[in-house]
């Protein structure tokens, strides 16, 4: 038997709710006072992330439609990650 779990929740990304598989969905860890993943500043650059922001920090649902538009921008921008090292480190 299996235990194929739907639930609904709303996209991180586009806000529109869509139903997924807990278990096979992509998420965004998110911490909730600044809505950005931890150790990421508002325009976009590294910090070490502390650890109390990881610790408040819940897992975001990304829809399937998102994860795409993503991938397909990564590639035809070839603009992946381009971060010197991670994690990042302290200066």
């Amino acid at each position: 038997m299996s235990e194929h779990r739907e639930t609904t929740g709303r996209c991180y990304a586009c806000k529109r709710t869509f139903s997924f598989d807990p278990k096979e969905v992509t998420t965004l860890l998110i911490d909730p006072e600044t809505r950005m993943p931890p150790g990421i500043t508002v325009l976009g650059s590294l910090r070490p992330a502390k650890p109390e922001a990881v610790a408040r920090s819940a897992d975001e649902p990304i829809c399937p439609d998102c994860v795409t538009k993503a991938q397909q921008y990564s590639e035809e921008s070839g603009s992946g990650p381009s971060w010197g090292s991670w994690p990042p480190s302290s200066n």
